[in-house]
């Protein structure tokens, strides 16, 4: 499937556009118009060949005129082709700039400080836009937190560098970037390198075999590359600044969080937060104790995450004289400085990673991008769920659950199934602690975009913050009978190691008593081998030499009423403004007007999600149809309806064309005092009801009780070709 319905009409970026997105003309036809008026306003010479003469213009005029509709057809089915996805970039890039158009015209979302000239990934959004990322956060916590029972929490943007050290954000969650030496632009290095070899690789048809095999190992192993690696690669490509063809710097690590200081004496560095889940992480003992001290459980938190982001242009040596960064060509609310995440952190039993809802899920069929599947040059296919897991694609139950979960939330929104795809972390891109990484996938103008990342992070992150903080985040399982169990015993011998470290004993002993197993007997072979061992104390920062009537260690057989464990960690992550962005262009499309001459813009929003799920138009403006207006929209709003009544001037059929550019569902006309037709968007057919019922109808249909294909079988219909007529 290409891009969908498409929705622009005529000679593309020329033509100027109407106040609902009509595309009015161009200037060919407009000439011919003008033509034939000039033709028509002769005045006719007297005598029958001057009438005969008069006639024959008139004819060719109005064969002129035919032939202009024909031209004008042939033009707007040929860009609708190419939008469709026939004609590669160009036709994605013309669908993108009509979405954003109609999507800042009518205030869904727009850039952030406009008046100022703005700031580069920073938008707001704007009344329709609340209301649409409302109702999916809404939904979210519907499929999610109420389904399967999980703990909310909501905790602050502002977070301790402490916290952060120990999860490895201050030192690892960079990018590395080249300065356009001239004008200090930023670019990102690896992106320059995929943007050279995937340009040369579509474009270069005289390419060697060999350079093209070169150019996709370069583009597989990307991620690997060191900071040295990528600038070598810059240099033997001869890879400049786009803009400018100027020189690039040498790479160089640039942190992606914004960083603050907590309390007036700046004593305390800080960070705005970069994702929700470390303070899911740090609660951990609490909301395990909350829970009943039962596993598995899920924590989840919807807030607001903050990254500096460099994966697209921006300038950082220049201010323009409002001393604001000036917007660059960015990816709209796909690459921002400032979004919202909806996390979930579902804390499981490393030894028991099987779900019990597991088989609600394991029918589902949709397209999977396994790391065999990629790195053998295939495409994504559709694979049963419950045979991923089974064939050990996806590593575990719960994961393939959390994915199945994933996908049913996707869909439910609005968003198109052929264009979405689970895609399997490559064996680069995972962290070396986790156990497998899916992201889904979604289509849209800028290709194949990451929205929810579904990972098995292990026990990492728990292990992180109890190391660093010293408090245990573990969980308990209770046996029914106690257990023989060969443990690993640790014996600091104070009173030696006292003598030795004198007031850094304890730090000592800590250290010594926090060993993991493999450690343990390292330190045993080599004193049992040497006599001594070298110890690195993290609290001391250096190494100290540890003999061996210093500590004993030793495993023993004991009995256990209890396994003590750290829980691995199930993470589905959602980048809520990634996947609005996606179901604004999976929802855009246009069709005719009623006259055939305008191309009208629709966004096909399901129920749940649109903005707005209805509209009250009074057919007439007279005072007895704006009462029964009046009453239907008291019974809305009783029944938690968002609506709007709307008794303007404007002709019915324009202000249904308003409407449906806003994505709404349904529209109330009111043409009587004991009856109403209830309009729905995409069929644009039209059911009678009595005013009584009117609210009703609407909320079971957008409460998803009721199909429309019901409600059109239940009540009579109704044909009115003035309700149209300017559409």
């Amino acid at each position: 499937m290409g891009l969908g319905q498409i929705d622009i009409s005529l000679s593309g970026a020329g033509a100027p556009l109407g106040s609902h997105g009509r595309v009015r003309g161009n200037s060919s036809q407009i000439a011919g118009r003008e033509a034939i008026g000039r033709r028509s306003a002769r005045k006719c010479s007297p005598g029958a060949e001057n009438r005969r003469r008069d006639q024959a213009e008139i004819d060719a005029a109005v064969e002129a005129l035919n032939g202009l509709r024909l031209e004008k057809a042939s033009i707007e089915r040929q860009l609708q082709a190419a939008i469709s996805g026939n004609d590669g970039s160009l036709s994605r890039e013309a669908f993108r700039q009509a979405v954003v158009n109609t999507l800042e015209r009518r205030l869904f979302y727009i850039p952030s400080f406009k008046i100022y000239r703005g700031v580069a990934g920073l938008y707001d959004y704007g009344p329709p836009g609340c209301a649409v990322k409302s109702n999916v956060l809404a939904f979210w916590r519907q499929h999610f937190v109420l389904e399967e029972s999980m703990l909310e929490v909501d905790c602050p943007c502002v977070t301790p560098e402490v916290v952060l050290r120990a999860s490895g954000h201050v030192d690892k969650f960079t990018d590395l970037m080249v300065k356009d030496e001239k004008t200090g632009t930023c670019y990102r290095a690896d992106h320059l390198i995929k943007d050279f070899c995937n340009e040369k690789l579509q474009k270069d048809l005289s390419m060697s075999q060999e350079k093209a095999a070169e150019l996709r190992h370069v583009l597989a192993i990307l991620d690997d590359l060191s900071t040295e690696e990528l600038g070598s690669k810059i240099k033997e490509y001869g890879i400049t600044a786009p803009e400018t063809k100027n020189p690039l710097s040498d790479p160089y690590p640039f942190n992606l969080m914004f960083q603050t200081s907590i309390g007036p004496s700046g004593l305390s560095p800080g960070y705005m937060r970069p994702e929700t889940a470390q303070g899911i992480f740090v609660n951990f003992k609490d909301l395990y104790y909350y829970n009943g001290m039962k596993l598995p459980f899920a924590a989840a938190q919807i807030g607001q995450a903050f990254r500096n982001e460099a994966s697209s242009l921006f300038n950082i040596a220049k201010l323009c004289s409002c001393t604001c960064l000036c917007i660059s060509p960015r990816q709209g609310l796909l690459r921002v400085r400032e979004f919202t995440l909806a996390e979930i952190e579902h804390f499981v039993d490393p030894e028991n990673k099987l779900h019990p809802k597991f088989s609600e899920v394991a029918n589902l069929e949709f397209l999977m991008f396994p790391r065999e599947e990629q790195m053998s040059g295939h495409s994504a296919k559709r694979i049963p769920l419950g045979e991923a897991v089974s064939r050990g694609i996806v590593n575990n139950e719960t994961l393939g659950y959390f994915i199945g979960r994933v996908y049913l939330f996707l869909t439910h929104l609005g968003i198109d199934k052929d264009r979405l795809r689970f895609r399997q972390h490559l064996a680069n891109e995972m962290a070396h602690y986790a156990a497998d990484c899916w992201d889904a996938e979604i289509e849209c103008s800028y290709g194949w975009i990451e929205c929810v990342g579904i990972a098995d992070r292990s026990a990492y992150d728990l292990r992180a913050h109890s190391e660093k903080s010293g408090v245990p985040l573990v969980a308990q399982e209770r046996f029914q009978e106690p257990r023989e169990v060969e443990k690993l015993v640790i014996n600091p011998v104070k009173k030696d190691l006292g003598l030795a470290f004198k007031g850094n004993q304890r730090m000592v002993v800590e250290a010594l008593e926090a060993m993991n197993e493999q450690e343990a007997l390292e330190m045993k072979a080599t004193l049992e081998s040497k006599g001594e061992a070298q110890f690195y104390v993290c609290t001391l920062g250096k190494n100290v030499t540890i003999n061996k009537s210093m500590v004993t260690i030793s495993k023993e057989i004991k009995k256990e009423h209890q396994r003590v464990f750290t829980p691995s960690v199930i993470e589905p992550s959602f980048g809520i403004g990634r996947i609005i962005f996606c179901l604004f262009e999976h929802s855009f499309y246009t069709r005719p007007s009623k006259a055939g001459d305008e191309q009208l813009n629709v966004f096909r929003f399901p129920p749940l999600v649109a903005p707005i799920k209805c509209t009250v138009f009074p057919l007439v403006q007279q005072p007895q149809y704006e009462e029964v207006a009046k009453v239907i929209s008291q019974s809305l709003t009783t029944a938690g309806i968002s609506h709007k009544i709307d008794i303007t001037g404007t002709s019915i059929g324009k202000r249904y064309a308003r409407t449906d550019e806003l994505g709404v569902p349904f529209a109330v006309t009111v043409d009587s005092t004991s009856s109403v037709t209830i309009r729905e968007r995409d069929s644009k057919d039209q059911v009678r009801v009595n005013v009584e019922e009117a609210a009703s109808v609407i909320k079971e249909v957008t409460d998803g009780r009721r199909t429309w294909a019901d409600v059109w079988s239940t009540f009579p219909h109704h044909a009115s070709g003035s309700a149209d007529a300017d559409e």
